[in-house]
């Protein structure tokens, strides 16, 4: 079966998707584990969001699942291999659904190369040497964007004491923490979180993310950005949705200091141009 190719059945396992659609949380084996980092409700809303969503396989595992849960890959018009995080892109994709660490291990083996020319049909084909740090940037920076639109379009929760009163009333239904808030002030708000949910004497909590405040800041076009609250759901699940499939990729080094992300805008630029669609294929 195809890469492209639409499937409807039920999800086989899905080393990425599996875990994106479900859970933001790194465990010690490089994939995701459940987290407790997120209101219930919002796994449920995946959940069901996700139930009719067109799937494909991944072309490193053979996995299935839902194609927004996976990654992208399209060539341009002189045959580069970029990531196309969007899935905008016309022409022929190939899909990903493993993290960094196993994508870069399959293209040191030369496995990548083999499956890339399989999904495009033999096209010559060059694969950057940093392909994986392209996905990453990409990733970070789809995160990035998706949380400055939700933040324009007032969705968007910042400042201790606004969150903390916002929490309290039940209104808060994601809470992100900079890298370099202090545990303090994180503990203040989880349990305000964990008060307004009515989850007292449960782990929830807000999550970590591998980005210090400076980032945040820039991102949201604010000073001092130390903790971000989403308090609309559906914000929240688009931005969850962003987040889990940037921490799926990155994996075991979801603590990691964040990157310059020119690479990742000046990758995805590079796809406007490219082929139309082949024949047969999933755009």
């Amino acid at each position: 079966m195809e890469n492209d190719e639409h499937l409807n059945g039920p999800q086989a396992d899905a080393p990425l998707g599996a875990r994106t659609s479900t859970s933001l949380s790194a465990n010690g084996d490089g994939g995701v584990a459940p987290s407790s980092s997120v209101r219930p409700e919002l796994v449920e809303g995946r959940a069901k969001g996700d139930a009719h969503t067109p799937e494909r396989k991944c072309i490193l595992s053979g996995a299935h699942d839902a194609k927004d849960n996976l990654i992208r890959l399209a060539i341009s018009p002189d045959g580069l291999v970029l990531p196309d995080i969007r899935a905008k892109a016309p022409g022929r994709g190939a899909w990903l659904g493993v993290d960094r660490e196993t994508l870069d291990a399959a293209q040191k083996k030369g496995k990548l190369k083999g499956a890339l020319a399989r999904a495009f049909k033999g096209k010559p084909l060059t694969i950057p040497d940093d392909l994986g740090q392209m996905i990453e940037t990409a990733l970070e920076r789809a995160f990035l964007d998706r949380l400055g639109l939700e933040s324009r379009a007032g969705t968007v929760s910042v400042g201790s004491d606004r969150i903390g009163e916002a929490a309290r009333k039940g209104r808060v239904h994601l809470l992100l923490h900079a890298a370099d808030a202090g545990e303090d002030g994180n503990r203040k708000l989880d349990q305000a979180l964990r008060v307004g949910s009515d989850a007292e004497g449960t782990d929830l909590r807000g999550l970590v993310l591998p980005l210090p405040r400076t980032i945040l800041s820039m991102a949201l076009g604010r000073e001092n950005v130390v903790h971000v609250a989403l308090t609309d759901r559906a914000a929240a699940l688009r931005v969850e949705h962003d987040l889990s499939r940037w921490r799926g990729f990155i994996g075991r080094k979801s603590g990691a200091e964040p990157r310059d992300s020119s690479r990742g805008l000046s990758a995805l630029t590079g796809l406007k141009n490219a082929d139309g669609p082949a024949a047969g294929d999933d755009v």
